[in-house]
């Protein structure tokens, strides 16, 4: 919730406490959830290098689990920090490691509960992040749209993070009218959405549309100034 709510200091000092506890029990399915976790975050705040060490340490222990999908999900992780340290290469390939696992759910133990969502639309938005962060924003629009045309409707906030990011692309890839659109989209589906990172990617978006010389990005950025306001 703390991550969430982007006040990171606290999420790190529960998350630290999680995984004190963990060990102590011996606890290897709360070990790899913390693990993973505090992955995510070190590549959010920009310390990719700890979210690689930290996913590699939850991969040692989640290797025990069986679980292709936990597998998947972990080697996501890795692969979205070595992008972050602009290892194209090893983060594409890492990406295709995910993508493997994810297809072999019929050949290990189910996922836990907590790592369920984990499937295609997530290693989709990470390809799509990957393209992003190399400045090749036409290439990323596909990869971000398949993300958020196969992401669960009951995952509210990530359907309003992926189609953000959506528009974020295509206005840096230039389709500024159909970044306004999905912009515009995204303001229906905020509604239901609490969170600081979310609303990050808001701010984002609005300043990207107001620096736009079009109609419709300085209608759109109004109204997702009202939001934010």
């Amino acid at each position: 919730m703390y991550y969430d709510a982007d006040d990171q200091e606290a999420a790190r000092r529960y998350w630290g406490e999680a995984l004190t506890t963990a060990t102590m029990l011996r606890n290897a399915s709360l070990e790899v959830l913390v693990l993973a976790s505090l992955s995510m975050q070190a590549t959010y705040e920009g310390r990719p290098r700890d979210g690689y060490n930290l996913a590699h340490a939850a991969r040692q222990r989640a290797e025990g689990m069986a679980s292709p999908v936990l597998l998947s999900l972990i080697a996501a992780r890795e692969a979205r920090a070595l992008a972050v340290m602009c290892d194209g290469r090893a983060a594409r390939l890492g990406l295709a490691q995910a993508m493997r696992m994810v297809e072999r759910t019929d050949r290990g133990l189910p996922p836990p509960t907590w790592a369920a969502f984990h499937g295609p639309a997530e290693l989709e938005y990470a390809h799509g992040l990957l393209y992003a962060d190399e400045d090749r924003h036409a290439a990323a629009v596909p990869f971000l749209r398949a993300a958020l045309t196969h992401q669960d409707r009951a995952y509210g906030r990530n359907r309003a993070l992926y189609r953000l990011t959506l528009a974020r692309g295509l206005i840096n890839a230039r389709e500024v009218d159909e970044g306004a659109a999905e912009a515009m989209s995204a303001i229906e589906q905020l509604a239901e959405v609490e969170s600081q990172r979310v609303n990050r990617r808001v701010v984002e978006v609005r300043d990207l549309l107001a620096a736009a010389d079009a109609a419709s990005a300085r209608e759109t950025a109004e109204a997702l100034a009202e939001y934010v306001r």
